[in-house]
């Protein structure tokens, strides 16, 4: 396939990258959302897509990719596994050029059958580091993103679909949040590298959030984003 660059200046927009000719490291992952869906949404899933729900992420950008190149782009699902609220599985994610892999992303999904410790309730949360910036999020950010991204599920675009899972307003994506993350990072980068975020709390809409950023000293990076709870905890690791 190729990239419609209408459609990737209106996703750079969004989650505030330049705009470019080169794919941000988010990019390709929304390119083979409709993949994903289509796997999970099969007759022969184990699991019904609607409340399953996206706890970490884990990118490996190879090299920098052109917006003019041919993709070939390979979804499957591996890995299932316990986990203390459910069963966890893996979406994995590939894109070649000319047959050479150029990008990878691993999305880690849990299907809940237990209720107990959602993240809902109150816990104590350490305090996070002083933030290097300051974020404010606006509550159409939810509706923006899913235009752009093809992932509509309502607990990001309306209150009453954020209602029914448990959330007051509607909440951020996860992967606008990775996004941002790196657009904050934009031009600090390696070439090469593989970036993991973990998904905490989710950042209802809309709200003021801190980023922290803190290089690693080997070319990589350590990022969060922090409310009143913790939202997304990321590492950026060279090869």
């Amino acid at each position: 396939m190729t990239v419609d660059r209408d459609h990737l200046a209106r996703y750079n927009r969004v989650c505030e990258f330049r705009l470019g000719d080169t794919l941000p490291p988010t990019y390709p992952h929304i390119l083979a959302f409709p993949l994903a869906m289509r796997l999970m949404s099969g007759r022969d899933f184990p699991f019904p897509v609607v409340g399953i729900v996206h706890i970490a992420n884990r990118i490996t950008v190879h090299r920098a990719i052109d917006a003019g190149e041919a993709l070939n782009l390979t979804v499957r699902c591996e890995n299932l596994r316990p986990h203390e609220r459910g069963q966890q599985f893996d979406v994995v994610a590939e894109a070649a050029s000319d047959g050479v892999p150029v990008w990878r992303g691993v999305s880690a999904y849990l299907s809940k059958t237990a209720t107990k410790s959602d993240g809902h309730g109150k816990r104590d949360h350490p305090l996070p580091p002083a933030p290097t910036a300051r974020w404010r999020v606006p509550a159409g950010i939810g509706g923006e993103y899913a235009e752009v991204s093809g992932d509509r599920n309502p607990i990001h675009t309306s209150r009453v679909g954020a209602r029914v899972f448990g959330f007051p307003r509607p909440i951020a994506h996860g992967m606008w949040s990775k996004a941002r993350s790196l657009a904050a990072l934009e031009g600090r980068l390696p070439a090469e590298y593989t970036v993991d975020v973990a998904f905490k709390q989710p950042i209802l809409l809309p709200s003021t959030v801190g980023f922290h950023a803190a290089d690693t000293g080997d070319g990589g990076w350590e990022f969060r984003v922090d409310g009143t709870k913790p939202h997304l905890a990321g590492v950026v690791t060279p090869p």
